[in-house]
């Protein structure tokens, strides 16, 4: 009898063992959001979205626009919660990954403190992806692709009309003043943002989505910041030129700007497959630092034009009462405002910064010509404090090296 038993526990346990495991696969993929962007997961997800995701490349044209090497110390404190800190404090207190600075052009300092970073490996680069896609509107509307920005979305995006989107311009997407859906918050399991990253990830529907979010503003009255809004600005885009995200982004901007290697979007699973607007780009640090370059040079680039010069002069903010510095409201960090899809910070040299969840910038002070890339792994995807500390970090920096160089 203790064989038989055995043996019949043996496969009672391997039952029970598969379910188990069927169980945990089940789990798995309800909850890949969130264990995707864990610590220390997200280190490793964040820097191999193309093995976890369908992706479409960003191809780089034949030449790559050099960006000679520098090296100088960085002896940068900045004052914070009320002591003076280093950068090496800075990168160990807000998860840096990647971190490269340049001055003029050139690379004066360059560092991967993350586990599975390097110069060659493509970061998950979040919502600096929609500075990225303004960067492509404005490339659209200079070649006439788009006619003006004060059209409403629905004269590319037939689908939404009915929907709270109906009537919305184009600027009013530029600046997440929609006034359609909620507060961004990924703390709320049903929130409209985590509904939408569910579907991404999932078999659900991006249009479904974003067709049922409602009206909570006059449309232009305030800001809400709005992934929502900038995936129908990549939609309006992607209609206007009869391109994908990426296939734009190769011919109009990535071919262009000397970068080193191929960027990609990661798409939706459900088919059909398309990028996401305001948040599925990844590229390596140096080639998002050349695309700072060509924003900190109004747009030219090793001699051609590429992003107008009006479009670059627009995201350092244009005086909308509502979007100036520190006038976003409640919800938003003071130090913020602003403009066509890129965080404006105000002061005399009018720098700007594009913003990912997680600790992702790309900032830009033109004045300084300095452009910074720090890529992070958070463990949460916003963090008030975590962001006031970097971006004050980013200033002491362009103020080191303006100063050090006037």
């Amino acid at each position: 009898m203790r064989d038989v038993a055995s043996g019949v526990g043996g496969a009672g346990g391997w039952l029970l063992g598969a379910a188990a495991a069927g169980a945990g696969a089940v789990w798995l993929w309800r909850h890949q959001d969130e264990v995707m962007t864990r610590r220390p997961v997200n280190e490793w997800t964040f820097t191999h979205m193309n093995l976890l995701m369908p992706t479409e490349d960003v191809r780089r044209g034949k030449d790559v626009f050099p960006l000679p090497r520098r090296p100088e110390p960085l002896p940068v404190t900045y004052g914070f919660e009320g002591r003076e800190r280093s950068l090496a404090e800075l990168h160990a207190r807000t998860n840096t990954t990647s971190f490269v600075v340049l001055h003029g052009g050139e690379i004066v300092h360059e560092s991967y403190p993350g586990r599975f970073a390097g110069d060659s490996v493509r970061f998950q680069l979040f919502s600096v992806t929609k500075s990225v896609t303004s960067m492509l509107i404005g490339i659209a509307l200079d070649e006439g692709a788009i006619k003006d920005v004060t059209e409403p979305a629905t004269a590319y995006c037939s689908g939404l009309a009915g929907s709270a989107f109906d009537g919305v311009t184009i600027e009013q997407l530029l600046d997440m003043s929609s006034g359609v859906g909620d507060l961004e918050l990924y703390t709320i399991p049903d929130s409209l943002i985590n509904r939408f990253g569910k579907a991404a990830t999932g078999n659900g529907s991006l249009h479904d989505v974003v067709s049922s979010a409602e009206r909570s503003a006059e449309a232009g009255t305030r800001f809400n910041y709005s992934t929502i809004d900038t995936q129908v600005l990549g939609w309006v885009l992607e209609a206007a030129t009869g391109r994908s995200l990426a296939q734009y982004a190769t011919e109009r901007l990535w071919s262009r700007i000397g970068a080193e290697h191929d960027a990609y979007y990661w798409l939706t699973r459900k088919h059909p497959r398309t990028a996401i607007g305001g948040g599925s780009l990844n590229a390596t640090p140096r080639d998002m630092a050349r695309l700072g370059l060509l924003m900190s040079r109004g747009g030219e680039l090793n001699g051609q034009r590429i992003v107008p010069e009006e479009w670059v002069a627009r995201s350092r903010g244009r005086g909308v009462p509502h979007l100036d510095v520190g006038a976003l409201g409640p919800n938003d960090p003071a130090h913020y405002g602003y403009s066509n899809q890129w965080w404006t910070l105000g002061g005399e040299r009018r720098p700007f910064t594009a913003v990912g969840i997680h600790g992702q910038y790309l900032y830009v002070d033109p004045d300084a010509d300095v452009v910074i890339v720090k890529t992070s792994a958070w463990p949460t995807a916003d963090d008030v404090s975590r962001d006031a500390e970097s971006v004050t970090a980013l200033r002491a920096v362009a103020d080191h090296l303006q100063e050090l160089h006037r």
